[in-house]
Order: C-alpha cells, then sequence, then structure tokens
C-alpha cells in the first residue's frame, strides 16, 4: 500500500509513537510523518506509507491551520503549559481592546523567534538537548508568516488566569508557542500555550482525521500521492512522448515545453505521479530540473 493517511494524533503520544504504531499495523518500516506535533497537542498528523514517503519534504511546506489556547497571566521556559514558570502575575485586568489589537498585528510575514525547548538543530545539536543541559546557544530568528488569525471564544477569567482560544494559520516552521509568548510580550502580561488543536495540513482536514484504533480496525482513507501534494500545478505527461521520455529519466526539461513558466510542477501520467521539477536558473541557462523522480 502506497499513499498517505490522515491520522488523528492524540495527546501524550509524540509523533514518533505515531509512526511506530502505524509501521506495526502496515507491517512496514517506510513510514513517516510531515510536520511534527508536540505530546501535548493533538490534531491532524499527515503520516507517509511505503512510496509516499518520498513525499514528506514536499507535504512539509504546506500551509497549516490551528485553535490555540491562550492563557494569559504566566509564562514558562517551553511557552506552553508543560514548562516551569518563569514569570507569573496576580490580581492583574486585561484591556480586551489592546488584547485583541495585539494578536491581530500579527498577521502576515515575519521573523519568529522559535523556543528553546524545539528540535531545530544549531550545530548539529537539537536546541533542547542545549536548554536540557543549561548551556547557552545563540538562537537565530525564522521567516515566517500568519496568513490569518482571528479570535474564536470569549476572554474568561479561570482561577489566577485569563484564558481565550484563536484559529490560526500560518507557514511552514511556525511555532504557535512562540506566538503565545510573543502576544504575552507585545501586551507587557506574561502568557503561554495551553491546549493546541492542528484542524488541517495542506489538504488535510480534522473532520476526515482517523484515530490509530480507527486505522487498526480498518477504519480509514487512503489519499493517493497525486491528491495530496495539492499545493503544486499539476501538468499531465499522457500524450506528450518526448516529456514524458525526460521526466521518466530525470532529465532537464526546456522551458519551451510548455505554454506558461512554472516555479514548479507536478509531473503526472493520468493518476500516477512520475516526479516533482522546479524552475531553475544557471548563468544565462533557465531549465526545469527534476526534485524527485518515482520510478
Amino acid at each position: 500500500m502506497d499513499g498517505i493517511i490522515n491520522v488523528y494524533k492524540t495527546k501524550g503520544m509524540t509523533s514518533h509513537d505515531v509512526v511506530n504504531k502505524v509501521r506495526r499495523i502496515f507491517n512496514t518500516k517506510q513510514v513517516g510523518h510531515t510536520g511534527t506535533l508536540d505530546p501535548n497537542a493533538e490534531g491532524v498528523l499527515v503520516v507517509c506509507v511505503n512510496s509516499a514517503t518520498k513525499l514528506v519534504q514536499f507535504l512539509e511546506a504546506d500551509v497549516k491551520k490551528y485553535k490555540a489556547e491562550l492563557i494569559i497571566g504566566i509564562s514558562t521556559d517551553t511557552y506552553d503549559i508543560t514548562g516551569n514558570i518563569v514569570e507569573e502575575v496576580k490580581d492583574f485586568k486585561v484591556d480586551k481592546k489592546r488584547l485583541y489589537e495585539v494578536i491581530d498585528s500579527f498577521k502576515g510575514p515575519q521573523l519568529q523567534m522559535p523556543p528553546i525547548y524545539s528540535a531545530i538543530k544549531v550545530n548539529g545539536k537539537k536546541l533542547y538537548d542545549y536548554a536540557l543541559k543549561n548551556q547557552e546557544v545563540k538562537i537565530e530568528p525564522r521567516s515566517i508568516e500568519i496568513f490569518d488569525i482571528k479570535i474564536v471564544s470569549d476572554l474568561i477569567k479561570d482561577a489566577d488566569y485569563y484564558k481565550l482560544e484563536f484559529e490560526v494559520t500560518v507557514s511552514k516552521g511556525t511555532y504557535i508557542r512562540s506566538i503565545c509568548h510573543d502576544i504575552g510580550v507585545n501586551l507587557g502580561i506574561p502568557c503561554t500555550m495551553g491546549n493546541l488543536l492542528r484542524l488541517q495540513s495542506g489538504a488535510f482536514k480534522i473532520e476526515d482525521a482517523s484515530t490509530l484504533e480507527e486505522i487498526e480496525n480498518g477504519n480509514y482513507q487512503i489519499t493517493d500521492m497525486v491528491s495530496a501534494i495539492s499545493s503544486y500545478e499539476k501538468i499531465d505527461l499522457t500524450n506528450n512522448e518526448e516529456v514524458l521520455y525526460k521526466v521518466n529519466n530525470g532529465m532537464k526539461i526546456s522551458l519551451k515545453s510548455f505554454d506558461k513558466k512554472y516555479s514548479n510542477f507536478v509531473a503526472v501520467k493520468g493518476n500516477q505521479l512520475l516526479a516533482v521539477y522546479e524552475y531553475f536558473e544557471e548563468e544565462k541557462y533557465k531549465y526545469y530540473r527534476a526534485v524527485r523522480v518515482w520510478k
């Protein structure tokens, strides 16, 4: 079986736990996932099986949508509720109008500082390894984009803190924990993230996701590779023997082969995924080159 499964990851599991379980269910080692979810998060985890594992690098770039809980009045070293408290305020009030303005201001392209407790590698070592050993490391901000962010619940007072929920649509590499932390910085009141639910990753939505128990019982859907790679332009080469030959052999393709210019595209023959190509410039030469070929 080659394809993609939309898995509903539950709380308490790592993304790697899900991969191991799927490996056992389908009796194959060729299983990978796109877009890691922390153990405390839940929702859509896109899992690729067998030949579809070659799609991971392309599906990771898909836009993702989340629903997050913002906790106001506390900040932690992990930027979420599972971490150690680094700052806390009591008996404070929140200016709702100011809070909403701050949240809305996060729309658009920007540089984001990732949390120290993350799997990003610096000098070949994951950031959380530095954090666990209390070692200093220079963290560089990363370019991300927040396409949309909106509040979806009332602001409520719960024990010593205020809480609300917001939905956010983001580019690859965006940390929702960092958004929550940065909202606090801009607001002037410490904030951290509570619950996190991934609602969508590319073409995969939470209403279509299956739990591991459902998958084990045979209650799931397999998405074919052509349907899964939805963010790329698709070119059907069924009736183009010349270009089809070049694609099957991973050869360069002239820009003159098509009526318009593409930044990247997926070459298919009917429902069969053949290759992923990208536009490339080399000195005075311009052409399409193969990024990945399936044979």
